[in-house]
């Protein structure tokens, strides 16, 4: 393999090696405007927008022990990896795509699974991590104020007969 082919198989092996999800799409006539857009958006998650050659991905696939991608890797594809955050990349995505009719999400690997479009849609309807501590938070906090007021209610009622 040629130096300069090595070196950019070495640069996407590393980001799939730092990032625990990548998602792969379809960015045929994405303008410059579109994608610098989108890579705005998805830098504010934590996530990196890459166009990347399909033989190029395939080796760093094959490289960083994936799941076989090859099936869709066809035309043109970008690369999204980074981030803690898949469900709000996977949302940004799926709404910046949705914009283009001709363009879409491909696929995309998350803990070492494989995600089918439809997948990676119905991660981006997901509540993002924060919104699941909360919601979690919320739930353990919930009974301990109930037992607090009824606390308070009889220590109320105790000092009304007294």
């Amino acid at each position: 393999m040629r130096a300069e082919k090595q070196f950019l198989v070495d640069e996407v092996a590393a980001q799939l090696a730092t990032s625990n999800y990548l998602l792969i799409a379809n960015f045929t006539g994405v303008s410059v405007k579109d994608a610098t857009s989108v890579r705005d958006q998805l830098r504010v998650h934590g996530a990196e927008y890459h166009v990347v050659k399909n033989s190029i991905m395939n080796i760093a696939v094959k490289q960083a022990n994936l799941p076989d991608l090859s099936s869709h890797l066809i035309g043109h594809t970008a690369l999204v990896t980074g981030g803690k955050n898949p469900t709000g990349v996977a949302k940004v995505l799926v709404s910046f795509f949705k914009e283009f009719s001709k363009l879409e999400v491909k696929a995309g690997v998350l803990d070492a699974k494989v995600l089918t479009k439809s997948d990676i849609d119905a991660l981006s309807k997901l509540p993002s991590l924060e919104a699941i501590r909360a919601q979690l938070l919320s739930l353990f906090n919930t009974p301990a104020s109930q037992v607090v007021r009824l606390l308070d209610a009889k220590r109320q009622k105790d000092e009304t007969v007294a």
